[in-house]
Formats: C-alpha cells, sequence, structure tokens
C-alpha cells in the first residue's frame, strides 16, 4: 500500500498569477487542516479541472492585472468559476479571484470613479449577514484600484468607504473578498518593494503606514481568517456543513 497514505490526502485548487507569486497564510492555515495544496497556474499553461471530483474546494488569488483584461487566461479562470458552483464544493476569490467571481455571476468590475485605490489597511463594516456569520476585523489589507459590483442573488456581508463592496456570499459556498488575508509580512514587504510605485496613487497609505498597521490590526485578521475557514471548509475529511 506504499503511497496510499499521500493519496488519501484532500486536496485545494489554488489558482496563482504570477511565476512568484505565493498562497501565503491562506495556504499555510489549509495545510495545517490536512489539505494538500494543487498549485496551478493558468496563465502559464496550466490546466484546470472539469470538475471537482478530485478537490475539495478552490481558490483563485490576486495579481496585478484586471478581470476586465482581454488575456485568454482571464476568461478562462473567469469562465471556469462555474465548476465549483456548479458541483457545489467551496470556492474562495481574493481580490482578482472575487472580482472574477463578480463577473462571473454577472457583476461588474471598475475604477473608483475618481481614480482612488485602496493600497494598505482600510476600515470594513459587516452587514447584518456579516456580522450573522463571523467577528469581522476593524480594518484589513488592501491592495487594488477596482472593485466589483454586488452580483443578482450574492449577500453582502462587509463594506468599505472607499469600495462599498468588500465581501459577498453566493450561495452557501461561495465567498468573493476584495481585501487580502492571506499576505505575510514577507509578502507585504515585497508588494510594498517591487511595486513602489503603487503607492504614490491617490488614496494610497504611505509605506511605513502598511507595516504600522499591520502591528495594530494583523492579529484580528488572523483571527478572522481562522474563523472563516472553519466555517468555509473545516478540516481535511471534515466538512465545515458535517
Amino acid at each position: 500500500m506504499n503511497g496510499s497514505k499521500s493519496a488519501d490526502v484532500e486536496k485545494v485548487l489554488i489558482i496563482l498569477h504570477q511565476e512568484t507569486s505565493i498562497p501565503g497564510r491562506v495556504g499555510t492555515m489549509l495545510e495545517r487542516r490536512g489539505f494538500r495544496l494543487d498549485i496551478r497556474r493558468p496563465r502559464f499553461g496550466d490546466q484546470l479541472p472539469s470538475n471537482m471530483d478530485g478537490h475539495a474546494g478552490a481558490v483563485i488569488f490576486g495579481g496585478p492585472m484586471s478581470a476586465n483584461d482581454p488575456d485568454a487566461f482571464i476568461k478562462k479562470e473567469t469562465d471556469w468559476i462555474s465548476v465549483p458552483l456548479r458541483d457545489n464544493k467551496p470556492f474562495l476569490g481574493i481580490c482578482l479571484g472575487g472580482q472574477m467571481l463578480a463577473r462571473n455571476l454577472g457583476g461588474q468590475v471598475k475604477a473608483h470613479p475618481r481614480e482612488e485605490v485602496e493600497i494598505g489597511y482600510y476600515p470594513i463594516k459587516p452587514t447584518e449577514a456579516g456580522r450573522d456569520l463571523l467577528t469581522w476585523p476593524s480594518k484589513v489589507y488592501q491592495w487594488h484600484r477596482e472593485g466589483f459590483s454586488l452580483p443578482k442573488e450574492a449577500e453582502l456581508l462587509a463594506t468599505g468607504e472607499t469600495f462599498t463592496n468588500q465581501a459577498f456570499r453566493y450561495g452557501e459556498k461561495a465567498y468573493g473578498l476584495q481585501f487580502h488575508p492571506e499576505v505575510t509580512l514577507k509578502m507585504m514587504y515585497r508588494w510594498t518593494t517591487k511595486a513602489s510605485d503603487r503607492l504614490k496613487l491617490p488614496g494610497a497609505k504611505k509605506r511605513r503606514n502598511h507595516y504600522a498597521g499591520r502591528f495594530v490590526h494583523d492579529p484580528s485578521v488572523e483571527r478572522w481568517l481562522v474563523s472563516f475557514l472553519d466555517h468555509w471548509i473545516g478540516t481535511a475529511g471534515k466538512r465545515s456543513s458535517d
């Protein structure tokens, strides 16, 4: 029975958009829950499954591109989201991934009317539905220039000041987030270094405020993420709905 133990490990499909991208804290927490990460990068030719039989769930992460871009991989990923929705498997879209989910469901992705961005820590406020679901942090880490509209039949879970829609649920198992709970300190350093030009955009926080904000707000973001993953996917061998 060589290899049977590893073969039985449940997988979560992880979709990334750059050669150096990593799933950060979300990936680490999923592994601690007993899941194996099946990392794929469709942008560089990786294929996506036609069904979710081999996966417990899927996460599409962020990236510097837009959900409105004409690139073939953007359309491919956006259309592919119909697979976990059809198979009723847990799906999570983070930033770009959340915008793709919104577009798949008929929503729109647009820049702020005053060209403002959210880059750094910004306040969010849960809706009544969001409060019933989880205890939310007061501020979350953001890195985006566009936001999503709320698709029909989706339930708004959290709102923001600059970009109104910050988190939504579609059905029982699909979630779209505008913010980045996965970001580690190392990732924050890399983003604010390699993409430092974005810190000059209207509304972006200064680099030092990213680190000061993390010291204050990240503990509550981490607690939120633990609770969210409990609800969204649970642990390997035991679904959150079991």
